[in-house]
């Protein structure tokens, strides 16, 4: 039974060898492992794999000096894919063990990431001992910064942990951009509550679906995507106004005063916004798909009456805050209020009618049709 024979082996999975050094992988041999590491050392001094290198020459020299006869190699992999790099480096350890015929392995690594390969270089060599090589005035800084930098490359965790912050300081900067610091706190909270409501409510998803759908009208040329353009339109209107009303309404005395005010002004042209999308649907419904119609009918008078109701609501709420210079006085906002409950019921009933309407001709058509067939 032969004697066995080890592998020293440092693996550097983003290639720094190769990125910074312009090295070849696999670096054989102690000589050629000692300039790959004063190369890499003139490249970048910073580099913590400078030092594995370092460590893993010392491993391999103290196993000479206890009589064995040990082999060294550095192994890099790919610097901007590691999934191609680690079948690279599958690929090299194969190819070293099988050339120097060692049967067990001293794997030195600077942590964090390298230490990711151990399944990879255990499929193809024992691995008998494991030597973590850290900067001892900082120890844990590689594997600290990794955590760190896959916990920000995770698009989940990054939306929540740069966003949120980027954000805070771009409204702290228009705010004071507009000479008006006083307001940055209350710009801030509305834009991070605004986006948590934006993210609670899932409304990423819609928002993706309607973009999809547009889309879809656009290739499909359905008349749609033109009353999406002005819907938009009308949106952007209604978040002008009501941005508008508060600057001239707004007296500062609370959060929700200035959020019923910005919905009084902002919700007639929201209301416009949507019925003109499903206008949009209408039409599309009955050019190509009238078993939906009826649904896009009621779809339009439900959104009439909910405009119309919140409209009436907002004015009277804010005819009894005796807000300066307020158009609605508490009498107008009682008519109001009352217009708005009759006007919406009015637009619900007539929508039910017309949809009940819809429903039946479109049977009967879907009738006529079997009959001139049969």
């Amino acid at each position: 039974m032969g004697s066995s024979r080890t592998l020293v082996l440092n693996i550097d999975r983003d290639d720094d060898i190769g990125f910074k050094a312009s090295i070849e992988s696999p670096v054989i041999g102690r000589t050629a492992c000692l300039d790959a590491a004063v190369k890499l050392a003139l490249a970048d001094p910073e580099d913590s794999d400078v030092n594995a290198i370092f460590q893993t020459i010392s491993t391999y020299d103290r196993l000479r000096e206890e009589g064995e006869n040990p082999e060294i190699a550095v192994i890099g992999g790919n610097h901007f894919r590691f999934i191609e790099g680690d079948r690279k480096i599958a690929k090299l350890v194969g190819e070293v063990v099988a050339s120097c015929g060692a049967d067990q392995c001293i794997l030195v690594t600077d942590g964090g990431e390298d230490e990711y390969v151990l399944p990879i270089i255990q499929g193809k060599i024992r691995i008998s001992s494991i030597q973590r090589v850290v900067v001892s005035q900082m120890p844990n800084l590689e594997g600290t910064f990794y955590i760190l930098k896959k916990l920000l490359s995770d698009p989940k965790i990054s939306k929540l942990v740069l966003v949120l912050p980027g954000l805070t300081l771009l409204l702290y900067a228009v705010s004071y951009a507009l000479s008006k610091p006083e307001v940055a706190t209350i710009i801030i909270a509305a834009g991070i509550g605004g986006y948590l409501l934006y993210k609670g409510f899932s409304l990423d998803d819609f928002m993706r679906t309607q973009v999809t759908d547009m889309r879809s009208t656009l290739y499909r040329g359905r008349f749609s995507f033109v009353t999406y353009i002005g819907a938009m339109l009308f949106a952007v209107i209604g978040v002008m106004e009501g941005s508008s009303s508060l600057a001239i309404y707004w007296d500062g005395s609370g959060i929700f005063p200035m959020v019923m005010i910005f919905i009084w002004s902002a919700v007639l042209w929201f209301t416009l916004a949507a019925i003109t999308t499903s206008l949009g649907t209408i039409i599309d419904s009955f050019m190509y798909e009238r078993e939906s119609l009826n649904r896009a009918v009621i779809f339009s008078f439900f959104l009439s009456s909910i405009g119309v109701l919140v409209f009436g609501g907002a004015s009277y709420i804010l005819s009894s805050l005796n807000l300066r210079n307020f158009p609605v006085t508490p009498d107008v906002g009682v008519a109001y209020i009352i217009q708005g409950a009759i006007g919406g019921l009015v637009c619900a009933l007539v929508g039910i009618v017309l949809q009940h309407m819809v429903y039946r001709w479109v049977e009967d058509l879907e009738n006529e049709k079997i009959s001139s067939v049969v």
